[in-house]
């Protein structure tokens, strides 16, 4: 598939007793020989490390040699919930698991994809509470404590590939601990030694990958770090080093600081609903829009960001990015008729032919010319007696600025109606100096 990202994937209950929300697969391979490593995160939906840091993986690293698979959002359910486990504990669920459990499917693909054939290593990404300590200095910093270690179920494989969990992981803590944001951050080595002294352990997925001799690691970032761009920045450094030791080769186009990863965060993504036939830019999106055009009968959407999710709420819809409340939807609930392509409009006074579902930018003024059996509303423009907004100019100043739906409040919705069917919508984007007005 050669680093392309798989960028659609689609709202769907799995099965009738099932989780609403299935996790995707990101494959990123470069078609070159070389080891697979797989990449999991959110199999606990409060611990944002754990999945926020392969989320820009999966949109910015390109692997030049051997693959990298990516699970950013296991748990999604639990995610968008900032839930531990929205049906118990999911990481306590792959020794054993009853049919009937939500998790039960999940658990099941998850698994087989663990156990692929061509995956080498497995890193199951966490947020621990503390900073793990080999003897007890206070009570964040002592044995008990997760946060801050690379977690091993042994010491080593017998005779598996990076099977040397221990030595690997003294190696990986090494060079993860050269930029550290404070002292306390160091990375330390946890053994669990699972079999023999951890019950809970036994029950993992870390565990389950080394009895099916697959080398497995967690790794934990701390909970007491309340910065996400740090915890997210020794993700991304612990993955790297384990890329440099199994020898894939990666770049990404940023330098791995803490201030470029902040930045990054703030890029919600973009959405499309295809009935819609439009994307919405979800960084600039509005806290709540009214009137948004629905099927009621089913959502599909899709995203460049894996952790984007729609979720229906009562009687409205919530854009999540992660455990984000990014936006909600009052939908406006309606049939839909696809036959309408392009519109004719005047935009600044130069007429163009005009695709369904473009973004529109517009400097004083645009006009939608009339089309014989189609009404054109453009939401946050009334007038007394205009049943169709069809062949008006209309400018920034004459539109309610509440109806916009952008932080900044100059992007507006113009909708197409045949009869009462939804015929496709375009945004009209006013782009102008606000500083002189």
């Amino acid at each position: 598939m050669n680093n392309r990202l798989l960028i659609l994937f689609f709202l769907c209950s799995s099965l009738l007793f099932g989780a609403n929300l299935h996790y995707s697969v990101i494959k990123k391979e470069s078609g070159k020989e070389g080891p697979t490593l797989l990449i999991v995160g959110g199999i606990h939906g409060d611990e944002p490390g754990g999945y926020f840091a392969p989320m820009l993986m999966a949109k910015h690293y390109k692997i030049e040699n051997g693959n990298v698979w990516i699970v950013p959002n296991l748990n999604f359910d639990s995610i968008v919930k900032n839930a531990r486990g929205t049906y118990g504990d999911m990481n306590r669920k792959f020794a054993k698991i009853e049919s009937k459990d939500k998790d039960f499917e999940i658990i099941a693909d998850i698994k087989k994809l663990l156990l692929h054939p061509k995956v080498d290593l497995t890193l199951n990404l966490h947020d621990g509470k503390g900073f793990y300590r080999d003897q007890t200095i206070n009570k964040d910093l002592n044995p008990k404590a997760w946060g801050q270690a690379t977690i091993i179920d042994q010491q080593q494989i017998a005779g598996t590939k990076f099977g040397n969990l221990a030595e690997i992981s003294k190696k990986v803590n090494k060079e993860t601990n050269v930029e550290l944001f404070e002292d306390m951050h160091v990375f330390n080595t946890k053994n669990t030694n699972t079999k023999t002294q951890d019950k809970q352990m036994q029950q993992s997925l870390t565990y389950f990958s080394i009895q099916n001799n697959k080398p497995a690691f967690a790794i934990e970032t701390s909970k007491n770090i309340t910065d996400l761009s740090q915890k997210v920045f020794y993700q991304l450094k612990t993955i790297e080093e384990f890329m440099n030791v199994m020898n894939i080769k990666y770049t990404r186009p940023f330098e791995l600081k803490k201030e470029t990863i902040k930045k990054l965060l703030e890029d919600d993504g973009i959405l499309e609903i295809p009935t819609t036939k439009i994307t919405l830019d979800l960084s600039t999106l509005k806290s709540y829009i009214k009137f948004f055009p629905m099927n009621k009968d089913k959502l599909v959407y899709s995203s460049n960001n894996p952790l984007v999710a729609v979720i229906k709420d009562k009687d409205e819809y919530k854009i999540m990015n992660g455990n984000i409340l990014i936006s909600r939807l009052k939908p406006d609930y309606t049939e839909f008729d696809n036959t309408l392509g392009t519109v004719f409009m005047s935009i600044d006074g130069i007429k163009s032919n005009v695709k369904i579902g473009t973004a529109i930018t517009v400097k004083k003024e645009f006009l939608v010319e009339p089309i014989k059996g189609y009404r054109i509303n453009v939401i946050g423009y009334s007038k007394a007696g205009v049943v169709s907004e069809a062949g008006i100019k209309i400018s920034e100043k004459e539109l309610i600025k509440s109806y916009a739906i952008d932080k900044a409040e100059d992007t507006y919705m113009v909708q197409f109606y045949k009869d009462k069917h939804f015929a496709g919508m375009l945004t009209v984007k006013f782009d102008n100096d606000k500083t002189t007005r």
